[in-house]
């Protein structure tokens, strides 16, 4: 069931090749993205070609509080089609407190069971390191569930590393994570090092691209798409657009916009 809703992490639940593992961890709960995206993953995984993956996200749904389910698929945001799905099953969206939470920023069930979970209250905490290994060498050993996993929810230094992830899926869970900050999305915006996948994420973001920084850095960025750093480069001040003008690192067509903003203003 495709219920509408647009995100790097559904998007990349929705492709044929996502192993079997990964589909049931997120199934049971495990990969627990904000509530609406939440809703939207299982609803997915319920027409999974699995049965096993298929039982364990109706149990999944099953276990919902549902008082703050019907709350935000109340939400004027909510795509119509994850709103008839649940309708289909009994439930109705009904305001609540949970409704106002446009951005929300945590899941409607957090499962449990993992050593990440030990650290969802430190923003800085690290999972316990074999002797002599550092976070880095714990996450070459991980599987694609486990990196998942951490990228939900470990520490800001693992999804430091792991928005660098070659696996789209890894790179999506960080970008979902109930855990990260603002602070953190404008770090991700500057890096060369990421996929366009996650640069085009970021930039279509409404929530991230108000902050100015994250706006500034994407259009500086060489790897964000070209139409978006035009589009992202209306929002500069004019010192910042002067420096974009001379930026040999971003494509030409964006630096010759630069300075044609820059005539224009003069002018003007």
């Amino acid at each position: 069931m495709d219920c509408g809703l647009k995100t790097l992490l559904l998007d990349s639940f929705r492709k044929p090749d996502v192993p079997r593992d990964v589909r049931l961890d997120a199934a049971l709960g495990h990969v627990a993205p904000r509530g609406q995206e939440q809703l939207a993953l299982l609803a997915l995984l319920v027409d999974d070609a699995d049965a096993d993956v298929r039982a364990a996200a109706e149990q999944t749904l099953a276990a919902i509080p549902p008082a703050p389910l019907a709350a935000v698929l109340a939400r004027s945001d909510t795509p119509a089609e994850l709103a008839r799905f649940f309708a289909a099953r009994g439930i109705t969206p009904v305001p609540g407190p949970e409704t106002s939470a446009i951005e929300d920023e945590t899941p409607l069930l957090q499962a449990g069971g993992d050593v990440w979970d030990t650290i969802a209250d430190e923003p800085e905490g690290e999972r316990p390191a074999e002797p002599g290994q550092s976070i880095t060498q714990q996450i070459q050993q991980m599987n694609v569930v486990e990196r998942v996993r951490a990228a939900m929810k470990g520490s800001r230094e693992v999804r430091a590393l792991l928005i660098r992830d070659p696996n789209k899926m890894v790179s999506s869970a960080v970008l979902s994570s109930p855990k990260l900050t603002s602070a953190e999305v404008e770090s991700f915006a500057k890096m060369a090092n990421v996929a366009e996948d996650v640069l085009r994420a970021i930039g279509q973001n409404r929530a991230w691209v108000k902050n100015y920084g994250v706006a500034a850095s994407l259009t500086r960025n060489p790897k964000t798409p070209v139409a978006m750093s035009m589009t992202l480069m209306q929002r500069l001040i004019e010192r910042d657009v002067r420096a974009l003008s001379i930026d040999r690192n971003v494509p030409e067509a964006l630096r010759l916009a630069a300075r044609k903003r820059l005539v224009k203003s003069s002018n003007g």
